[in-house]
């Protein structure tokens, strides 16, 4: 049963949704004038929870709540608040109006740590060439020549950046040391469906999925569709048709696994001629490294063999090989004890995308919270959660932070 906290979220993130870079749709790039705006009310909702607000040199909205003493180790919670085109108001928000709610009930209690509440900017990297750069940066990890890619419209992320009020120069300031940052938690919508199909609000992440993303090449012979008898073709696009149902077939029973076929380009695309050639993309993920080479192995022989036998060649161009990153055991304990003292049961299951946390695994131990979204739709403008949901995540988060403090 939804209560003031779900209530309380349901309405902080309708507010937030208004800031749009396109009227009538929800679209909110790094850096743009929705941005900065949005960026200025997740500040306005930060203090009014009693925390003390700045703003990093990459954008990153920072709420904080000093420790106990000076020294203190920090735990960080936090999301982003950029989102894709035409996307969804839940993705990203949610983490953050959840961290900020957490902080306000808290307000009164001691912790023995001082705590984060972060809103990240660039997750959805839709704008530039870049890869979780907010969050990256907090790592250490920040790549300099991102500041140098530039967006659809010529504008670099360094211009980007300075008419946004930040500070190219000063983003080695960002990096955090391991040794003070004690952890960093973030809900998030489960972007999936299988919360719903067990009925369930909330789940804790094990890891987020590994991911191996391919180019592949079918080469046949273009020819008449009329006089080629179909014993003597090389048909590029029958051949990849086939490869399509293995990857389909291959990743249904591998474990934990998913590979897709996302993009499918026929030449030379005329209603009378014989396929010449077939270009199709590979997305092959699964939390477990291992599982997921194997998988790609299994994929690119198959499709190799396939060709062999179809007599057309067959290449496979590899420009993504991301590792798995595992969620920290004691934080998913933590954010599992919190379900459980909030009165929800939770699952544990992988994550299919990536996230900000993927990016603070490299500064410091990282868990997360999914919650339940209608139909497992995200990146789309029927993305949705309801209130009750919305208060298991606050209140499961809140006790969950209580758990870190008792030790």
């Amino acid at each position: 049963m939804a209560g003031e906290l779900g209530a309380k979220a349901m309405a902080m993130i309708a507010d937030l949704a208004r800031h749009t870079d396109e009227p009538g749709r929800l679209t909110r790039l790094y850096l743009s004038p929705a941005h900065q705006a949005c960026a200025e009310a997740t500040a306005g909702l930060m203090r009014n929870a009693g925390l003390a607000v700045s703003m990093d040199p990459l954008g990153t909205v920072v709420g904080r709540r000093e420790g106990p003493a000076p020294g203190a180790k920090t735990l960080l919670v936090g999301s982003h608040i950029d989102s894709v085109v035409n996307a969804g108001i839940y993705d990203g928000p949610l983490g953050v109006v959840c961290g900020i709610l957490a902080a306000d009930v808290l307000r009164g209690e001691e912790l023995p740590f001082a705590l984060e509440v972060l809103a990240f900017g660039d997750e959805e990297n839709v704008r530039f060439p870049t890869s979780l750069a907010s969050s990256s940066a907090l790592a250490g990890d920040f790549k300099p020549e991102w500041l140098d890619g530039e967006d659809a419209d010529g504008v670099t992320l360094r211009e980007a950046l300075l008419a946004f009020g930040g500070d190219p120069e000063r983003i080695g300031e960002i990096s955090r040391d391991p040794a003070g940052t004690l952890g960093y938690l973030e809900v998030h919508i489960e972007q999936g469906p299988v919360l719903e199909a067990k009925d369930l609000s909330v789940g804790v992440v094990t890891a987020i999925n590994g991911a191996t993303r391919s180019r592949c090449t079918v080469t046949g012979m273009a020819g008449h569709a009329g006089t080629v008898p179909m014993g003597m073709r090389a048909d590029a696009l029958a051949a990849a048709a086939e490869m399509v149902s293995l990857v389909e077939a291959a990743g249904a029973k591998a474990r934990d696994a998913v590979a897709t076929v996302g993009v499918l380009e026929v030449s030379p695309g005329a209603l009378n001629v014989i396929p010449a050639e077939a270009r199709f993309t590979l997305d092959i993920r699964a939390p477990d490294d291992a599982v997921r080479a194997a998988l790609v192995e299994e994929i690119v022989s198959g499709c190799a063999a396939i060709a062999a036998r179809r007599g057309v060649g067959f290449a496979e161009a590899r420009f993504m090989d991301q590792a798995a990153t595992a969620m920290d055991e004691s934080l998913i304990r933590a954010l599992e004890t919190g379900a459980g003292r909030a009165g929800y049961d939770a699952i544990r299951l992988p994550s299919g995308a990536g996230h900000d946390a993927v990016a603070t695994a490299r500064l410091c131990p990282s868990a997360m919270l999914f919650v339940r979204c209608e139909g497992g739709i995200s990146h789309n403008p029927a993305e949705a959660i309801t209130a009750a949901d919305a208060e298991a995540a606050v209140r499961t988060l809140v006790e969950a932070i209580r758990a870190i403090a008792r030790g």
